[in-house]
């Protein structure tokens, strides 16, 4: 058992008996009181995140965490699977905990996954993925004047803005913050 001034972002703790992943920590001072850690955490499970104060007196239980670079293969009504790209291991991940970055996963791209006591629970991207362009219409003529955009929809589904001069096939790279184009690749 630690200390809740122990708790840092990225951190797993155990809370309610369920795997949490502390996504902001602050401390905190009141007066003459004790002070807190007030952290913002993500439950591994549901996807759903909460804000929780931790007493400086509280007991926090920090879970054993392992990040492991695996492929992303595919997705079915299972989940989304990821191969290990030694042992050829299939892990499935429930596409529901997923949902903001599936947008982001494309096959044959290596991406590190979040293993909590051995069962994977996150995926963790890169700050930038390089895309194929599936769909971009064609630019309209004189519309050049300055900085104009035109909507692309990317292999994984993502529509984003980018400018007149990106064709279908091209390579583009996206930031997986933002959701916004970086540039060609």
């Amino acid at each position: 058992m630690a200390s809740p001034t122990d708790i840092r972002k990225g951190k797993v703790i155990m809370y309610q008996g369920v795997p949490h992943l502390v996504l902001e920590m602050m401390h905190r001072m009141q007066g003459r009181q004790a002070g807190f850690v007030q952290t913002t955490l993500r439950n591994l499970t549901t996807g759903a995140s909460t804000t929780v104060k931790f007493r400086s007196t509280e007991n926090v239980e920090f879970c054993h965490v392992a990040t492991e670079t695996y492929e992303y293969s595919y997705e079915d009504p299972q989940g989304v699977h990821f191969m290990n790209p030694e042992t050829f291991e299939d892990t499935v991940l429930p596409a529901s905990l997923i949902e903001d970055q599936k947008k982001y996963l494309v096959s044959a791209h290596e991406y590190d996954l979040l293993f909590v006591d051995g069962k994977a629970m996150e995926v963790r991207l890169p700050s930038s993925v390089d895309m194929k362009v599936v769909d971009a219409p064609e630019g309209v003529r004189g519309d050049t004047a300055s900085n104009v955009q035109k909507p692309a929809t990317t292999e994984s589904g993502l529509t984003l803005q980018v400018p007149l001069f990106i064709k279908e096939g091209d390579i583009i790279r996206v930031s997986t913050d933002t959701g916004k184009y970086l540039g060609r690749a």
